[in-house]
């Protein structure tokens, strides 16, 4: 009795034992070796997680690395990147001035005109003059007003004074005819083939598509260079591309090749009413068609005086600046009367180019710097002085005065002020 009731106790405690097994499989429903992959695949979890933390922080640092090196060269490209560039009026070679440069031994010699400015000339990184004359040597005889033609030993002088580009286009080019043109051609072409020559053409291609480019530190000028007429003289039958008109198809095929090839665009026209201080209506005019074709920079000649500075804000968005008239650089006129005292006062333009943050080429600064020309007669005494290097004691001996009585030093100053007054007024 008592190991049949043992017994019972048995086999309840192993249905007891059973059930409870049977729990623990429902609720794992795990084997042992079930049990030991899923523990080696959390730990694989926890070390992707870690993986994929320490990889988003890479590229984060990498980010940040690459956003700074942006940073620095978009801060090379926006402070350190620019183009400092001036332009002269025009160099009109009268009588007394190709006089001027035959030196007592025969030879001749023009550095003088340029000796009081050759440190600004040669400072910029792009140096413009206007070269009212054509050079078509001696052998063609050196005349003055009003059939110009000067000695090739100019070009030696504007060369060594440190121009970059001359500009050719004016109404005096045909002053010789086809053989003083071809013959200036020929001469900067032999002598000075680094100089860039605008406005006169051995080709029709050349008219037709030959964009000057200057360059520095990734920043692209074009300049080009045209003239309103001739005087009157015709064009070369066999050479009607021989100077650049001011045609406006003519500057539009310019301006949209220029467009393709450069940053900035410059124009240098040669145009207006001589004598007048400020701009013609013709001037106005071409100058607004300018800006609305997309050119940034308009620097003026002809007029013999200088004439105010302005922006024109186009329809289409684009902001130019422009010079209406520099006036001359250097002359000598035989004019006489109220007023020729005019023709000796001109100016230097000079402008800075940058690149901004969004990689426009933009002018950053301009000025004006007023020049004097001061008339002596002699080999090697004519010359062009600086306003800031130019004295009372000087102007009382300009030779100017002979001619128009009114010239004095603060006339100089009375003329500027009357000009830019809005822009680069002096104090007497």
């Amino acid at each position: 009795m008592k190991f049949r009731s043992i017994h019972k106790y048995i086999w309840v405690f192993l249905i007891f034992i059973a059930i409870l097994t049977a729990c623990n499989q429902y609720e794992n429903n795990n084997s042992p070796k079930d049990i030991l992959s899923n523990i080696k695949e959390d730990e694989k979890d926890t070390d992707n997680i870690e993986a994929i933390k320490i990889e988003e922080k890479e590229i984060e640092n990498s980010s940040e690395e690459n956003a700074k090196e942006e940073a620095n060269v978009l801060s090379d490209i926006t402070e350190n990147n620019n183009i400092t560039l001036l332009m002269v009026g025009d160099v009109l070679l009268h009588t007394k001035i190709n006089e001027s440069g035959k030196m007592e031994d025969g030879t001749y010699n023009y550095d003088h005109l340029f000796a009081n400015v050759k440190e600004d000339i040669l400072a910029a990184d792009l140096a413009i003059v206007n070269q009212e004359v054509i050079l078509g040597g001696t052998e063609l005889g050196l005349s003055g007003y009003p059939t110009f033609n000067g000695a090739y030993e100019v070009g030696d002088s504007l060369a060594k004074a440190g121009f970059d580009v001359i500009l050719h286009a004016t109404n005096h080019t045909l002053d010789k005819g086809k053989k003083g043109v071809q013959n200036c051609l020929n001469f900067w072409k032999n002598t000075y083939p680094e100089l860039a020559v605008l406005g006169i053409n051995e080709s029709q291609e050349a008219h037709d598509s030959y964009i000057y480019v200057y360059e520095k530190d990734g920043i692209k000028v074009a300049i080009l260079n045209y003239t309103y007429g001739t005087n009157g003289i015709k064009l070369p039958s066999d050479m009607p591309y021989i100077v650049n008109l001011l045609d406006k198809k003519l500057i539009e095929a310019h301006v949209k090749r220029a467009k393709e090839l450069a940053d900035f665009i410059i124009v240098a026209p040669h145009w207006g009413t001589e004598y007048q201080l400020t701009p013609s209506k013709n001037q106005i005019n071409l100058a607004t068609y300018m800006a609305e074709l997309g050119v940034d920079l308009v620097i003026g000649t002809h007029p013999h005086v200088i004439q105010p500075v302005e922006w024109i804000e186009s329809t289409n968005g684009n902001r130019m600046l422009v010079y209406y008239s520099i006036g001359n650089f250097i002359n000598s006129t035989a004019g006489t009367g109220a007023g020729v005292a005019n023709r000796m006062v001109g100016a230097m333009a000079k402008v800075t180019l940058a690149r901004n943050e969004k990689g426009k080429v933009y002018i950053e600064e301009y000025g004006a710097e007023p020049l004097v020309t001061h008339m002596k007669t002699g080999p090697g005494l004519i010359t062009t002085y600086k306003f800031s290097d130019y004295t009372e004691e000087l102007a009382s001996e300009n030779e100017i005065i002979k001619q128009d009585s009114n010239f004095t030093f603060k006339y100089c100053i009375d003329l500027w002020n009357k000009v830019y007054a809005n822009n680069f007024a002096l104090e007497y």
